[in-house]
């Protein structure tokens, strides 16, 4: 069914028909898709279609739904289609060179922020480094959060960094964020108080078996950890400690069942576990370290 075509038709449906396009589809939830799709683009809010199901969508706001949603049955997710994504209270754009910042690193933010606050508290400053940045959503949320941090965002994607360049200056962070044109340190010589990271750490034979959402349109860079997936927590725990002062921390995002791995990879080059943190469902995703 598809979305009515006409000059004009109600809120409610046009939502019912946007669900009914979805249904059957490997979506995760369908009425919450369609639910976004429709209020983008036509301009309306979540309780519209229950306080005014027949307010009337126009025929150009029918149009930019039905292509919104043939987009999204061909596998491209809601927030491609929007161009942006909502990630620590930040709207950041998207970029075919940047992974979609997903809630699960929000949760390597929460983890690592009291640790700043008190760097911060005791220095005077905080000063940053973020490994891959892509959107840039760590760094920006940390600058947000913390008004005494200083950041240095870097990427081998110079895409990816163009991308977070504008998300800063769209957030009014560029002031306290530099963005560094690196593979891991490579180019990188300045010491921080905290190292922080959402580095790549699928298996590369397990990437065929992802979504196709993220398959086919987050970045193939950003997601290949190498043969075991730990390839750039090697990266890490190996250069990490030449950009680190005194007392400095580490903090990475990790993938379902990596605890052990990566906290053998940083013991072995001298790091000390400090905590690690679940995700909203319950799955380790965040390990910090100290030297």
């Amino acid at each position: 069914m598809p979305v009515p075509k006409a000059d004009a038709a109600t809120l409610g449906a046009v939502l019912a028909a946007a669900k009914q396009r979805l249904a059957g589809r490997d979506i995760d939830d369908l009425a919450l898709e369609a639910r976004l799709i429709v209020e983008h683009f036509s301009g309306t809010e979540r309780g519209d279609a229950i306080a005014s199901p027949d307010r009337i969508v126009p025929a150009d706001r029918l149009a930019l739904i039905e292509d919104a949603l043939r987009r999204r049955l061909a596998g491209e997710p809601v927030h491609r289609i929007f161009g942006f994504r909502d990630f620590y209270g930040l709207r950041l754009k998207l970029s075919p060179d940047t992974l979609e910042p997903r809630p699960d690193t929000e949760t390597l933010v929460d983890a690592v922020l009291p640790l700043l606050r008190d760097i911060a508290a005791r220095e005077g400053e905080c000063r940053v480094l973020d490994l891959g940045t892509g959107t840039g959503a760590i760094a920006l949320a940390i600058a947000a959060q913390l008004s005494s941090a200083f950041v240095t965002a870097t990427d081998i994607s110079a895409g990816a960094l163009a991308t977070a360049a504008a998300n800063a200056e769209d957030n009014k962070l560029s002031e306290r964020i530099s963005f560094v044109l690196s593979d891991w340190f490579s180019a990188v010589n300045e010491k921080f108080h905290a190292i922080v990271s959402n580095p790549p750490y699928i298996r590369s034979g397990a990437i065929a078996g992802l979504q196709r959402e993220v398959r086919l349109h987050d970045p193939g860079r950003a997601l290949d950890g190498g043969t075991d997936g730990l390839g750039a927590y090697r990266r890490i725990a190996d250069g990490a400690a030449e950009r680190l002062m005194r007392d400095g921390v580490v903090a990475v995002e990790i993938g379902d069942g990596q605890r052990p791995d990566v906290n053998r990879i940083f013991a072995e080059a001298g790091y000390q576990a400090v905590s690690a943190h679940r995700d909203l469902a319950g799955t380790e995703r965040v390990l910090t370290f100290a030297r």
